[in-house]
């Protein structure tokens, strides 16, 4: 078989499937690219080369996978984010396009030669912490996370982009591990479980049945962590301190709510102008009571 056929032949048997059709010939494409560790431009060129019987035994297995909803990311064990190849299990929530919005939000907000101490609470597999720490060289960062598979994924792609030295891994529920009291944050930036447990049956099953649960829901109305984590936020900034938060559908206005008491409020639309991202600042002083 050639690697045409062999596509041709797995984009078709994705394409059966209703929530597979869409992304069908691109996934086909992606897995027989990652079965063979060829690049497109060597697909492209050599459509007719034949795949050998352990190949197409791999690609069929990869497929398989594919077609019980398994991500795509899974599979390859890796995924792109703001530039960087970062490695993906299913202990993480697989890194998003919409994530990078909250990333540019921050860069743009931060001095970027300067001495900054930064927390990434619920940093999984470190992406937001990565890429911060990648176009901020002066950054000290703190990423936390409640889960210790997460956080030895996140360890990895640190080590692998030479930014390891710079980030701190803490196991932590929210920011509950760290000492206010001894340390404060220039920024705090989060990318937290924001669905509703409402929504469960809606989500795609790649996201539902594989995805880790505990890093998308949170609560009935999906604002569970941020009523828990805005307040700790608030605790552990600096005055004048930055909290970034990347937010779900529909979640502007109770955001905004919970963040009445803090100053500079705005949100960041995403490509499909959704609200996605909200930016706060702590008041410089206290708050009249």
């Amino acid at each position: 078989m050639t690697l045409r056929e062999a596509l041709t032949v797995a984009a078709a048997q994705l394409a059966s499937d209703e929530h597979l059709r869409a992304t069908a010939t691109r996934d086909a494409e992606l897995l027989l690219l990652h079965t063979l560790q060829i690049s497109r431009v060597t697909l492209i060129a050599h459509p007719d080369r034949e795949l050998s019987a352990s190949q197409r035994t791999a690609y069929e297995e990869s497929i398989a996978r594919r077609l019980r909803h398994e991500p795509v990311q899974y599979i390859t064990g890796q995924q792109e984010f703001y530039g960087l190849t970062l490695k993906v299990t299913p202990a993480i929530l697989i890194p998003r396009p919409e994530t990078e919005h909250l990333v540019e939000a921050v860069l743009n907000l931060l001095p970027k030669n300067e001495p900054l101490k930064i927390a990434d609470i619920g940093t999984g597999s470190g992406a937001i912490a990565i890429a911060l720490a990648a176009h901020l060289p002066q950054a000290a960062i703190t990423a936390l996370d409640i889960s210790t598979e997460a956080l030895a994924v996140a360890t990895t792609n640190a080590r692998e982009h030479n930014v390891a030295k710079r980030i701190r891994f803490l196991q932590s529920d929210l920011l509950s591990a760290l000492d206010h009291k001894a340390e404060a944050f220039d920024a705090i930036v989060s990318n937290p479980p924001y669905v509703a447990e409402t929504d469960r049956a809606t989500l795609h099953p790649q996201v539902r049945d594989y995805e880790p649960a505990t890093a998308l829901f949170a609560g009935k109305t999906g604002l569970d962590i941020y009523r828990r984590l805005i307040p700790q936020a608030h605790e552990a900034l600096k005055a004048n301190g930055l909290l970034a938060l990347e937010i779900g559908h529909d979640q502007q206005d109770a955001i905004a709510s919970l963040l009445q008491s803090w100053q500079n409020i705005s949100f960041i639309n995403d490509l499909q102008q959704i609200p996605r991202v909200a930016l706060a600042k702590k008041p410089a002083t206290p708050a009249n009571r």
